[in-house]
């Protein structure tokens, strides 16, 4: 009843018109950078964190959080239709999003990732809303070594996300730690692998590395294929998921939405994490694997839906904590600081308008974000009516203008351009990058979180043992890495990966 309450004191509040108007802003712009790769929402509200200085501190939050969950979106778009994730955690719905849309069924997959977005942000709200104070509570339980043994069960499991040997799915991640180390120490400040180049000193960019591999690699490979290109420009046969779809698409969009919305809880996991074991879960749970990596429609509810609810309960920890849980989530925590809202416990007590406003204005984005996205899902896809001679130049001079825009430096455009030629090789060894990515984004969190748990135990080791979920923890990664291990399992899984 209480609940209930709280949530009439939230509506009555978002549904003013100057609270809606700012709900439909964040979801626009929130989608406009999710399609756009290289300026995602980190680079968005830094850029627009000044202007909301004048603005209702509600009003500025609920703006700022439309443009966050927003791109998780529109991340999906070019995801599916060019090969090129908009967001991190579009990363895995590349993998059957883009074969789809080779099928001409990339009306489909854009409209399961709509749908399955929209479920999942709404499940996720609802669990923000429902339980926040007892969900909190588990994230504050997790310390450093917790966090170091759910990144090395996320990295065991991802091994699964890559056809071809298992000495290449492990290679691909070890190569992903290696490259996520490379910058500045932050213990030490001592320069790593920089090979004396300032600009390598704040580490190499995400989006330097997505946008090379996935979408300079993807121009060169397709070039040389004239198979792809035909594929590109073939007609779609249909924009709407068929009822065979939708009975496909349901149990998927229900495990990514209860994974998301547990992962999301927990600070440093991350939307891409949320996606990553969403997929790794459709896969092992589904009677054909084999259509992974094929187009199966799973490969894309799954991981859509993980990383919409994940977006949701992202708010949690910082909303209640004060503790963000990425770096988009701390500029969040600088706006309340800015606009004088101290984060923490007391927010739900001593503003409480503020808070469950700001939870009803997500329900009110998401329903924006759907109606706005299906519509749209017809434009979307005439874009593979466009000549392949103009499309792919297209698609290099808006990538290069992405890379340019998070830092304004040249020098990341030839980084991407390097990264581009090495993902051309990728895929001339059959290698798959995503277990890459996976290793680049979790490794330098799995040496911050092991290095904390060391000094936090005086150089005990026995402290991921001795943590009960910590132990938990290690023990499912042990599980996973003996399962792929055996030769039996193993040469199934390299069966299932055959063309």
């Amino acid at each position: 009843m209480e609940l209930l309450d709280h949530l009439a004191l939230g509506f009555s509040t978002a549904l003013s018109f100057n609270n809606l108007f700012y709900a439909f802003l964040g979801s626009v712009l929130g989608t406009l950078i999710g399609v756009l790769p290289g300026l995602g929402p980190l680079a968005t509200i830094s850029m627009l964190l000044p202007f909301t200085f004048g603005l209702d501190p509600l009003e500025a939050l609920i703006m700022l959080a439309g443009i966050y969950y927003g791109a998780a979106y529109g991340g999906s778009t070019t995801a599916i239709l060019v090969n090129l994730p908009g967001e991190t955690s579009s990363v895995v719905t590349v993998i059957d999003g883009h074969q789809m849309a080779r099928q001409g069924r990339a009306g489909v997959a854009l409209a399961t990732a709509a749908l399955g977005s929209f479920f999942a942000g709404c499940v996720g709200t609802f669990i923000l809303a429902a339980f926040a104070a007892p969900l909190t509570q588990l994230a504050f339980s997790f310390g450093p070594a917790e966090y170091f043994s759910l990144m090395a069960m996320g990295l065991v499991g991802a091994v699964s996300l890559a056809s071809g040997p298992l000495i290449k799915s492990i290679g691909m991640i070890v190569l992903g730690l290696l490259l996520g180390l490379v910058g500045t120490d932050v213990a030490s400040g001592a320069m790593r692998y920089t090979f004396g180049l300032p600009q390598l000193w704040d580490g190499i960019d995400f989006v330097v590395i997505a946008v090379g591999i996935f979408a300079f690699g993807e121009v060169i490979t397709s070039l040389e294929r004239k198979e792809i290109r035909d594929a590109l420009s073939s007609p779609i046969t249909r924009l709407w998921p068929s009822w065979q779809d939708f009975k496909d698409m349901a149990p998927a969009v229900l495990r990514g939405s209860a994974i998301g919305s547990l992962v999301g809880v927990l600070p440093g996991a991350g939307l891409s994490l949320a996606s990553f074991f969403a997929y790794s879960l459709e896969k092992k749970t589904s009677r054909t694997p084999e259509r992974f990596g094929k187009g199966a429609i799973q490969g894309v509810a799954g991981p859509e839906a993980a990383n919409n609810a994940a977006a949701q309960t992202a708010f949690i920890p910082t909303l209640t904590l004060g503790i963000p849980g990425s770096a988009t989530m701390a500029l969040m925590l600088g706006a309340m600081i800015v606009h004088n809202i101290q984060p923490g416990p007391q927010v739900m007590t001593t503003n409480p308008t503020l808070f469950w406003g700001l939870i009803a204005s997500m329900w009110i984005g998401n329903l924006m974000l759907v109606i706005l996205n299906l519509p749209l899902v017809g434009i979307w896809v005439k874009l593979l009516s466009v000549p392949f001679r103009v499309l792919f130049p297209a698609i290099i001079l808006f990538c290069c203008i992405g890379v340019y825009s998070v830092q304004n430096s040249i020098f990341d455009i030839y980084l991407a351009a390097g990264f581009g030629l090495f993902g051309y090789v990728l895929h001339k060894l059959h290698c798959e990058p995503a277990p890459l990515m996976l290793g680049f984004v979790l490794g330098p969190m799995i040496e911050e979180n092991f290095r904390r748990a060391l000094v936090l135990s005086k150089g005990d080791f026995s402290v991921f043992v001795t943590r009960p979920i910590s132990a938990v923890l290690l023990a499912i990664t042990a599980i996973l890495l003996i399962m792929v291990a055996i030769p039996a399992i193993r040469s199934r899984r390299q069966e299932a990966f055959e063309e």
